[in-house]
């Protein structure tokens, strides 16, 4: 049984450290750590009032190494599961270096100033965690996290060579809001807002943001309109699959979510530089997050299901062969669980399997930086059936 220190107590920290304390055979002692300790104690007071234990709150500044490294020296956690803002990868990726301690997140670091995901500035922590003797897990949500599982899976038992894949995020619930977004709308819109991305015979090929739109049909949900974005789990499953000649990502978007996004941008209410209001210094997008409803609060209102998965193609025996290998995940069992909708869910549970992986030494044992992809996928996806959220195949061999 291990210490695990958790920061970050958004809507997707709430279902890390539900599912934290529903595994107490792995994780004696749960701390929660954010910058507003208010955060953590209403999860905490969920926790205790499901009957799964008591959990300790801190309050810890994220950005702030010094404070990250007393606080992680204060309890000697086997690992610290980072769910704050992706801004805070590196500060958090610092401070488990210098006291020596596994780490793990969610998603890539992005720096504040840019709108661009990339995993070049955690990659280059490869040697120095090597060195400390310790290892760090990149992308272990959903997507990324895992969709690079499926990858690694299909790469492993389903094929011999891979030829294209097509990662789909598919959500079909309804909140009743006119617009509001299901994670953080700062991270959400500019990753939406942005120029799309794929890479197909050995190059990247830009698009404009929203430029390419497919219909793909999702089991259990149907036809959904589809848009060509850039994801980070892109580059890394770039680099790990081999033979690999298309990979893309689709996400699917109501046109009344895309209408309010465009007004919103046309604004210039998406801008991520600085700007003068009445004598205050604000930055438009992180105005308007505050305008928006708190993706934590819709869960309770939110109908309906998500459908993520990879499309793959390739051969397999010499035969062509075409998997989507997926998951579907309901928002309101989610929210009966642990009090959240499915896109927290599907980003939480994966972070606890991750951990739980490192904690029981399966995960972990060679140091350094890895994308999740980069390792063995059967454990994972035996938890992913275990943890909530079971996968499915769909396989047509021939043509």
């Amino acid at each position: 049984m291990s210490t695990v220190l958790q920061i970050g107590a958004g809507g997707v920290g709430g279902v890390v450290a539900h599912k934290l304390a529903k595994n107490r055979e792995t994780f004696k002692e749960i701390i929660l750590a954010s910058r507003n300790i208010k955060k953590c104690e209403s999860i905490a007071k969920s926790i205790k009032e499901k009957n799964l234990g008591e959990i300790i709150c801190e309050s810890v500044d994220a950005d702030n190494v010094e404070e990250l490294v007393a606080l992680i020296k204060k309890y000697n956690p086997k690992v610290v599961i980072n769910v704050a803002l992706p801004y805070q990868d590196l500060s958090i990726m610092e401070a488990c270096l210098q006291t020596k301690t596994h780490y793990l997140d969610t998603a890539n670091y992005e720096h504040p100033d840019t709108a661009k995901f990339e995993y070049k500035e955690q990659w280059a922590y490869h040697e120095r965690f090597k060195q400390a003797g310790i290892f760090a897990l990149l992308g272990s949500g959903f997507d990324p996290g895992v969709t690079n599982v499926f990858c690694a899976y299909a790469q492993k038992h389903l094929f011999d060579e891979i030829y294209t894949i097509d990662i789909l995020d598919c959500n079909a619930g309804d909140h009743g809001y006119p617009f509001a977004t299901n994670f953080n709308p700062e991270i959400n819109l500019r990753e939406v807002s942005a120029n799309g991305r794929y890479w197909e015979n050995g190059k990247w090929i830009e698009t404009k943001p929203l430029e390419i739109k497919q219909v793909w049909a999702y089991p259990e949900i149907g036809e959904k309109d589809s848009y060509l974005l850039y994801h980070e789990e892109l580059e890394s499953l770039v680099k790990n699959i081999k033979g690999l000649q298309r990979i893309r990502f689709f996400m699917t978007f109501s046109q009344n979510y895309i209408t309010h996004m465009k007004c919103l941008e046309n604004v210039g209410m998406l801008g991520i530089k600085e700007i003068e209001h009445e004598g205050n210094k604000i930055v438009p997008i992180q105005f308007l997050k505050t305008l928006l409803p708190d993706p934590a609060s819709l869960a309770g209102r939110t109908i309906g299901k998500t459908n993520i998965g990879c499309y793959i193609v390739g051969s397999q025996g010499g035969q062509d062969k075409t998997v989507y290998l997926y998951n579907v995940c309901d928002h309101q069992e989610a929210y009966k669980e642990v009090n959240a909708q499915a896109i927290s869910y599907t980003t939480g549970v994966p972070a606890v399997i991750g951990a739980k992986l490192i904690c029981k030494g399966i995960w972990g044992d060679i140091p350094g930086v890895f994308n999740i992809e980069q390792l063995d996928p059967d454990p994972f996806m035996e938890e992913l059936n275990k943890q909530g959220l079971p996968w499915n195949i769909i396989e047509k061999v021939g043509n």
